[in-house]
């Protein structure tokens, strides 16, 4: 709720976080280019009014900060919105004769959460352009180091240290990196929205914070307005007065369909986030199947696979469950799709898919490099498993696995079915 700002307001800042010198690169970096120089300098000038402890700051006045900022009040409520809005800062507010505030500073995001962020990443992008976006990419990797040729002989702790005797120390209040994360608050409230559902209708009690993220994703993807979700979860109810998870999905792809002449939404026709792609230069043939991946929306990826025939309404079904409900991304799910195709006789199942979708989800897979390594180790093992069944069943395996592209003992079947996979990326080249 925004209060009337005067000069004579006072204000006290609370760090609830630990701050170093590297913060101040991440702020610069990622931040300033988003919300702007004043903005970051607002929170540089906060972080300096703290004690020698960077704990708690003296009490001071807006017009203290006005003068040292050298900006108007309109300026310091601006950049204070900034701040709050992309989780930097918390602002509390005592009302009295005068007026008091407390600023509580957060932590920013590191890097990886920061540029894993598709919001803050796209904005980001957006403001600084391609080339820019890149380097800062760069700026932050870590570089990689070839260990092949060394032994780790790192000292565990047990053969320097010796047990002692087990204590309870309290750490509640115990200083931690804190962040915020941002601030998004969606168009309408999910619980006005139920409760414009009758209770005799619904039983309330059974709905689940799961199936609450669901409506929420499911209205964000499909632009839903409140009278349109109240439709669709009344048409998704069981007999049993609950949500059906499932038929919740199908009646919103059903509903926007009808309201959009039978398309579908464009979440199946996106491609990956050029933030999550490999940096091109590399033209090896592995690096072209990546490519192709990365370009490709999952929607188009899977007609290719038909040969140019359009997905039937099951095959998208499953491919908006993994973009929505698993939350994958568009070359993520080409990986996925192009796997589970091969090992499962070219049958797109979704019980067959779920379980293996489910692991990539726990595991943070976000880029098609992390999808292809992580179905080369699930090959391994289903290959081991096979061999230990005593299994004469050939275990198939795509033909981009790393262990034919990169010690060139691709057959000429694989080679011809890598090259079918990128035709059409040859032909856009």
């Amino acid at each position: 709720m925004m209060k009337g700002l005067l000069p004579a307001d006072t204000y006290i800042v609370i760090n609830k976080t630990i701050l170093n010198d590297y913060d101040r690169k991440l702020l610069i970096t990622l931040y300033q280019p988003i919300i702007g120089y004043q903005a970051i300098s607002f929170y540089f000038t906060l972080w300096s009014y703290l004690d020698k402890s960077e704990l708690l700051s003296c009490e001071w006045t807006h017009h203290h900060i006005m003068t040292n900022m050298g900006i108007s009040l309109s300026e310091v409520e601006e950049a204070r919105s900034k701040l709050e809005a992309i989780g930097l800062l918390k602002t509390f507010l005592k009302e009295e004769h005068v007026n008091t505030y407390l600023y509580e500073l957060y932590s920013p995001l590191s890097a990886k959460e920061f540029l894993g962020n598709p919001i803050l990443a796209t904005s980001l992008y957006t403001t600084i352009g391609k080339l820019e976006f890149e380097k800062t990419v760069d700026y932050f990797k870590i570089p990689k180091l070839n260990l092949a040729s060394y032994t780790e002989i790192t000292t565990s702790f047990n053969s320097v240290f010796k047990a002692g005797s087990n204590i309870n120390i309290n750490i509640e209040n115990v200083r931690d990196k804190n962040k915020l994360g941002m601030n998004i608050i969606p168009k309408y409230e999910l619980q006005v929205v139920l409760e414009m559902i009758p209770d005799e209708l619904l039983n309330k009690r059974s709905i689940t914070k799961d199936t609450k993220d669901l409506i929420m994703k499911l209205s964000f993807i499909y632009d839903f307005t409140e009278d349109m979700l109240v439709e669709i979860i009344r048409n998704s109810i069981s007999e049993k007065h609950t949500i059906d998870k499932e038929a919740l999905r199908k009646n919103s792809r059903k509903f926007y369909q009808f309201d959009h002449y039978g398309k579908l939404p464009g979440l199946v026709y996106r491609t990956q986030p050029e933030y999550l792609r490999k940096p091109i230069g590399d033209h090896s043939l592995r690096a072209q199947a990546i490519y192709f991946f990365e370009t490709t929306s999952p929607f188009d990826f899977l007609s290719s696979k038909y040969k140019d025939v359009a997905p039937s309404k099951g095959d998208l079904a499953i491919l908006e469950y993994l973009l929505i409900d698993f939350n994958l991304n568009p070359g993520v799910v080409n990986v996925l799709i192009d796997y589970v195709l091969k090992i499962n006789n070219n049958k797109l199942l979704k019980a067959f898919i779920e379980p293996i979708a489910s692991q990539w989800k726990k595991s943070r897979i976000e880029t098609v490099e992390d999808a292809m390594r992580i179905a080369e180790v699930e090959h391994k093992k289903r290959k081991g498993r096979a061999e230990k069944q005593g299994s004469k069943r050939m275990v198939s395996k795509p033909s981009w696995f790393k262990e034919n592209l990169s010690s060139g003992e691709a057959s000429k079947e694989e080679q011809a079915e890598i090259e079918e996979l990128l035709k059409e990326y040859k032909e856009v080249a």
